[in-house]
């Protein structure tokens, strides 16, 4: 994929706001419960300081998170998340679908982790390819790491951009502020993300016989981490939080 090349480029942000923002969208797009509704008023604060088109859409989820039912926004989250595969939070699935090829991706960025001192834990984690885990991971252990793995798999980010959008789900502001922390896409990568919109992955990329098939289509019509670490330390991510 051409966006690829955006592995290697810089973050506009300085390491403390990056941080900060990615740790604030991974807790936001993880199940909300009684936990994430008391902490609203310590992430508008923490998000206070970033740029605006950081701040304004993060500011924008955690007001309605305030103002929301909580268990109306679970079921939301789980309408969204859980059972729409068109919104899926694992980066692999939109590349390779349910295969032996995602499988191998797994693999590769559980490796990643632990290269760089991270260890998932085993007790309800989430799998390493997990959105809310790639994003704690570049906040807490390796950004360059995890920049890698966002950019590498921007079309994911994109895509559920764009299935978000079309559900007019107030999770959209958290992705749009993720994206606001990558490079944008121009040129030939918007034109390779349209032909992939209106194609769909190749068929043998997608081992599912569902409305997922096409899971693209829309209805109706980089700075590369620096040396290994001497080995793996305890900085468990993935868990519930």
């Amino acid at each position: 994929m051409p966006w690829n090349r955006h592995r290697r480029s810089s973050s506009r942000l300085g390491a403390p706001a990056q941080a900060t923002a990615w740790q604030v969208v991974s807790l936001l797009l993880d199940y909300p419960d009684e936990t994430l509704v008391g902490r609203v008023p310590m992430l508008t604060d923490a998000v206070a300081g970033l740029p605006d088109d950081v701040r304004m859409p993060l500011s924008r989820f955690l007001a309605h998170v305030a103002s929301a039912d909580l268990e109306e926004l679970q079921r939301a989250y789980v309408d969204t998340f859980d059972v729409t595969r068109r919104c899926c939070l694992h980066l692999t699935y939109y590349l390779h679908g349910d295969t032996r090829n995602r499988g191998a991706a797994l693999v590769r960025i559980k490796q990643d982790y632990r290269r760089a001192g991270g260890v998932l834990t085993d007790e309800d984690a989430e799998l390493p390819d997990h959105l809310t885990v790639v994003l704690e991971f570049g906040a807490s252990v390796d950004a360059g790491v995890a920049w890698r793995l966002l950019n590498d798999h921007r079309v994911g980010i994109e895509l559920l951009r764009l299935a978000l959008s079309e559900r007019r789900s107030p999770w959209l502001d958290v992705v749009d502020a993720l994206r606001a922390t990558l490079p944008r896409l121009v040129g030939d990568d918007e034109e390779a993300l349209a032909r992939l919109v209106a194609e769909g992955p190749p068929e043998e990329l997608v081992g599912l016989s569902t409305e997922m098939d096409a899971p693209y289509a829309r209805p109706g019509s980089e700075p590369d981490s620096g040396p290994a670490g001497p080995g793996p330390v305890p900085v468990t991510i993935g868990a519930r939080r």
